[in-house]
């Protein structure tokens, strides 16, 4: 398990990679850089751009040129707002950018309306709260055997131990899928967004085979 003093370290290390954000000129902040996030520094450069500059334009990134709205009520109205701003035309990722139209899969997350609300609609009904309800005591049973399972004495990682092992096996429930082979479904969502554009060496490419 990660120690208090690991974190101390961690967040001392990225203290001193962290680049400082009023050295960058305003018109050329790029918070698109992976490595902001490898070490954690992207903080600083987003709360400098919500001060000055909420809607803020990036023309040269080696992603492309993007938008950072960075303000609570500028993004739920870009949310909410699919009439004017569109999931399907441009992605929901910086990397979707250099993916044609014709070639890009469909993805419900990326879906505008009314498309979103049919593909929602078909899953809605087990994830309604009487239906969760059912599932609590199964929840709660999976986490104590996840929990009491966990290495002690020694660093482990916590969201492949936890958060993901509980995910896939809640996943595999819900969509009716083989329980061995649960972490399948983890593994093909990554599969299906890992970019080194956005998660740097951890979206490292992998073969995809039709």
């Amino acid at each position: 398990m990660t120690t208090i003093a690991d974190r101390t370290a961690r967040s001392r290390a990225g203290a001193a990679t962290a680049p400082d954000p009023y050295a960058i000129p305003l018109d050329q902040i790029d918070v698109s850089k992976a490595e902001y996030y490898g070490t954690d520094t992207q903080g600083p450069l987003f709360a400098r751009l919500r001060h000055e500059d909420p809607v803020h334009y990036c023309a040269s990134s080696a992603n492309g040129p993007y938008w950072s709205v960075t303000r609570f009520n500028d993004v739920k109205f870009v949310d909410s707002r699919n009439d004017i701003y569109s999931s399907e035309i441009g992605g929901i990722t910086i990397a979707d950018q250099d993916v044609e139209p014709d070639v890009r899969l469909d993805n419900f997350i990326a879906m505008d309306q009314p498309k979103h609300d049919e593909q929602r609609k078909t899953v809605a009904p087990s994830v309604a709260p009487t239906n969760l309800a059912l599932f609590e005591p199964l929840i709660r049973g999976r986490v104590q055997d996840i929990l009491d399972h966990l290495p002690v004495g020694e660093t482990f990682n916590w969201v492949d131990h936890v958060s993901i092992e509980l995910t896939a096996r809640m996943l595999a429930t819900l969509f009716d899928f083989p329980y061995e082979d649960r972490r399948k479904l983890t593994y093909w969502s990554d599969i299906a967004t890992s970019s080194p554009q956005i998660m740097g060496e951890a979206g490292l490419p992998v073969e995809v085979r039709a």
